[in-house]
């Protein structure tokens, strides 16, 4: 056949498992119709992070003022933003491509779609393979109300010709939040619409509260309980009916509402792989579909849809079929964050999940640099312990650098750390993390909430 291995998909989990293969010695093929380095690099977690830091960088001319600078704030040049952002991702582009190059992988800027289980149509040509890995990654979904039309999704975000005024952004997930930040941030007047009581769904109980406290305190205007209706438009305004009845007039109607995996168009019937009902490939341990030459991985398995998840599944899966070192990638404690204003970041499981009688530590404080600038902001930091183990069970925290520091506290916990390890580790002084070893005094037990209710 023409390839050992056939990779659809060019983003980071594709990328990293055809540039192994192709290390490990392997005939690589990797088609990409669209961006290399997939959403996460072109129209995800990269280019939105560069967005949040431009936002904190208001936040931060204002809190300077506390520490006797002056600093004065001009209006935000949100073409210099863009024109930034899109300079770092070419340059990112660039780095995929070249690594794939040095590699040895055959590269094809074109759509890939099976012909049958060995063959795939690429670009109009005929191309066969022992093994093919579909890495199609996933796309963001809209709500189907009338008006759908006048909204945008965040693939849309990252090329706006210019700033909005007046934003109304519906959901309540990673991507909803941090947007809704994003705009408050540069000055927009910014709504947060979503049907949950409190945003981030599927988060500790206690992040979701003081999130949203947080977005208050930032000047977003939340409409808990609410869902769209529909849309109209009149001018360059949208006029956003809300289930309370209410109506929103603003510039920009952002559906966070979220994503579906990238199988439409694959053909996939005609290899015999089979999808759940969100279009999802189902896959074993090894990767496998239910074809077993036929592998998939990352977003288009809507399992643990975060781009170090992929990465690392790709790598695992070149090992395993051309490294001679079988082995797969645990799901579970996969660390993660949110890059709201202020972040969120967590590992482990929540307090809705641990079992009954588990130890909970809690602490939420002013941290050290807003007792001087004056801004309304707490840290909150959570620990879960197994009573009968001492093991830490999950770790959480709201707050200015959270990722930083839970990415430390996530190597801690899968090694199995106890709150007596953390009890017997010197804190680093003055920082906010030494708070997560100098937790004594127990707040609750697990249940006890629900008890109480």
């Amino acid at each position: 056949m023409d390839f050992d291995l056939f990779v659809i998909g060019g983003g980071s989990g594709g990328v990293r498992a055809a540039r192994i293969s192709a290390g490990h010695g392997a005939r690589v093929g990797v088609a990409e119709a669209r961006f290399w380095g997939g959403t996460c690099v072109n129209v995800g977690c990269v280019p939105k992070k560069f967005m949040v830091m431009a936002a904190e960088y208001g936040g931060a001319a204002d809190d300077a003022r506390g520490f006797g600078w002056d600093i004065a704030k001009g209006g935000h040049d949100w073409a210099a933003l863009i024109a930034a952002k899109d300079k770092e991702i070419s340059r990112l582009n660039g780095i995929y491509r070249r690594l794939l190059d040095n590699a040895g992988a055959k590269i094809f800027d074109a759509r890939a779609t099976f012909i049958d289980a060995h063959t795939l149509d690429v670009g109009g040509e005929r191309i066969t393979a022992e093994r093919i890995l579909i890495a199609t990654g996933g796309h963001p979904t809209g709500l189907e109300i009338p008006g759908a039309e006048h909204a945008v999704v965040s693939d849309d975000i990252f090329a706006l010709p210019e700033m909005p005024r007046r934003v109304a952004v519906v959901g309540s997930g990673y991507i909803a939040v941090e947007f809704a930040g994003v705009f408050a941030g540069l000055g927009a007047e910014t709504h947060l619409i979503y049907r949950q009581p409190l945003p981030l769904r599927g988060f500790d109980a206690d992040l979701r509260a003081g999130l949203a406290e947080a977005l208050e305190q930032s000047g977003v205007r939340q409409h808990p309980g609410t869902l769209p209706v529909a849309i109209t438009a009149e001018g360059g305004a949208k006029q956003v009916q809300l289930s309370d009845g209410s109506v929103i007039e603003v510039d920009l109607v952002f559906f966070a509402t979220g994503r579906a995996p990238n199988t439409r168009g694959l053909n996939l019937g005609a290899a015999g792989v089979q999808t759940g009902p969100k279009g999802e490939i189902p896959i074993g341990t090894d990767f496998a579909t239910n074809v077993a030459h036929i592998y998939a991985l990352g977003d288009v398995t809507d399992q643990v849809n975060l781009t170090p998840v992929a990465t690392a599944q790709g790598h695992a899966l070149a090992d395993s079929l051309f490294g001679n070192k079988p082995r797969g990638v645990s799901l579970a404690n996969v660390p993660s964050a949110v890059f709201s204003i202020p972040p969120i970041a967590s590992v482990g499981i929540t307090e809705d999940q641990a079992p009954a009688g588990a130890k909970i530590f809690v602490s939420k404080f002013t941290p050290m640099r807003h007792t001087i600038s004056g801004r309304a902001r707490k840290t909150l930091m959570k620990l879960i312990v197994d009573a009968d183990t001492d093991k830490l069970l999950g770790a959480h925290m709201l707050g200015e650098d959270a990722p930083e520091i839970m990415q430390g506290l996530a190597v801690a916990i899968i090694a199995g750390a106890t709150k007596a390890d953390f009890d017997r580790t010197i804190g680093i002084h003055p920082t906010a993390a030494e708070e997560f070893v100098t937790m004594r005094t127990q707040t609750r037990v697990a249940g006890a909430l629900a008890a109480a209710e």
